[in-house]
């Protein structure tokens, strides 16, 4: 996207405020302060990107999350990646991604180095044991807060249902559940001009 067309639609563009160093201090925040990674993620993303800062629209950031999860790697760093080109261009895919990165690394670098010693200890044990109920919670709360926009129409509702039933009752693929779900949006595409054209 080009600068002008970049100003037009986000006018913090213009200010300065989302300059390669805003979207690196941004994604690093999100890193660092993000547990539970992948989808535990998104909904802190979301905060920063579409609430707080008035990057991207609800719209677009579920476009976003479609493409990250439809690419490989994880779903965080794609969207990050993703964010930065829409919003910078490679310089800012590059410094999105340095962001949300760097802080895993350097903290499971420095724990990779020390952690092996504290595994058994009882309060390390304790300390995980209650931590993944709150990713669990982190993870359904990004559900509900993503899905919100997106389920507003039946047709979407009844899509999302037949997807669920598809992936926990049959155990199919994710990559079979996503490319289902782009056939299916193709055809109706087709399909709803057809309907006007005969009306």
């Amino acid at each position: 996207m080009l600068k002008n067309d970049l100003t037009l639609e986000y006018p913090e563009v213009e200010r300065g405020k989302s300059d390669p160093f805003a979207l690196f201090t941004t994604f690093f925040k999100i890193g660092a302060f993000t547990f539970g990674g992948g989808y535990a993620m998104l909904p802190i993303i979301k905060r920063e990107v579409v609430d707080d800062k008035h990057w991207l629209t609800e719209e677009e950031f579920v476009d976003v999350l479609a493409v990250a999860q439809s690419s490989p790697g994880a779903v965080a760093v794609n969207s990050a990646v993703f964010i930065g080109t829409k919003l910078r261009g490679i310089v800012g895919a590059f410094s999105a991604l340095l962001g949300v990165i760097m802080p895993s690394f350097l903290i499971i670098l420095i724990i990779a180095l020390y952690f092996a010693r504290f595994t058994s200890h009882p309060a390390v044990v304790a300390a995980f044991a209650g931590v993944r109920p709150a990713i669990a919670a982190l993870i359904a709360a990004a559900v509900v807060k993503i899905g919100k926009p997106v389920l507003k129409e039946r047709r979407n509702m009844a899509l999302a249902l037949m997807f669920i039933a598809l992936s926990i009752g049959l155990g199919l693929h994710p990559i079979i559940i996503i490319v289902t779900g782009a056939s299916v949006g193709i055809l109706l595409h087709r399909i709803a001009p057809a309907k006007g054209e005969t009306s």
